[in-house]
């Protein structure tokens, strides 16, 4: 397929959840994956997806997998954090893999907390109900180790884009919100997000469609979930 028959530059919400739900066709549970760079919108879109297709829906952040800090300074990534090896990605595989398997108990899902700066587990619920699991990170889609495993897992990957420019505003302002000054926000924009978000756009041929959040319609509030990334 080509890439301009994959491109949705100002999708519709509704027409995204319904295509999103159809994927559970033929399945009695579909995993639907959203990789992009940092800063594009992907927890937004999930959560509005989820939120949009209801109670049989559920969402799976690939942020709960960060190493946690100790781990982190032990490993000597530290200044990396967020960076494609500070990511548990096995323990990522191996919940993929369950939330398909064991479709008739809970299966709680961990997140990442900005306030504690660290992964917390069981924030989120997959309940037996949810037919549809939305789950969203930046590596999805990459040719690694690790990652390959987790994309045969998912029904379909979408890859979500945004402007450079765009993205810069929102990952400065999500390390200020962290409680960085301005200088120190965009010196650690540029050694670590750009960097991160340039081995992401590799991956972007490697999925089904290709989308930004940028004009999508009213229902879909930007600038309040931005807040919440």
């Amino acid at each position: 397929m080509e890439i301009a028959d994959r491109r949705t530059p100002a999708p519709n919400l509704a027409g995204l959840a319904e295509y999103a739900w159809n994927l559970t066709a033929d399945t009695p549970r579909a995993v639907l994956g959203l990789a992009g760079p940092p800063g594009a919108g992907k927890s937004t879109l999930a959560r509005a997806l989820v939120e949009r297709i209801g109670e049989g829906a559920a969402y799976l952040p690939l942020d709960g997998f960060h190493l946690s800090n100790a781990q982190l300074e032990r490993l000597g990534l530290t200044a990396r954090k967020g960076s494609e090896p500070s990511f548990d990605v096995w323990g990522y595989v191996d919940l993929l893999r369950r939330v398909l398997d064991e479709t008739g108990r809970d299966i709680y899902v961990p997140d990442y907390d900005r306030t504690l700066d660290e992964p917390v587990a069981a924030r989120h619920v997959v309940p037996p109900a949810a037919r549809l699991i939305v789950t969203e990170g930046n590596y999805l889609a990459c040719d690694l180790p690790g990652w390959r495993d987790a994309h045969v897992f998912m029904e379909e990957c979408w890859y979500v884009e945004a402007p450079g420019d765009v993205r810069q505003v929102r990952l400065v302002e999500r390390q200020l919100a962290g409680g960085r000054n301005e200088a120190q926000a965009r010196d650690w924009v540029a050694t670590n997000d750009d960097p991160n978000g340039e081995l992401v756009e590799k991956s972007r041929d490697r999925c089904r469609r290709i989308l930004s959040t940028i004009g999508m319609d009213p229902s879909f509030d930007m600038d309040t979930a931005n807040s919440q990334q």
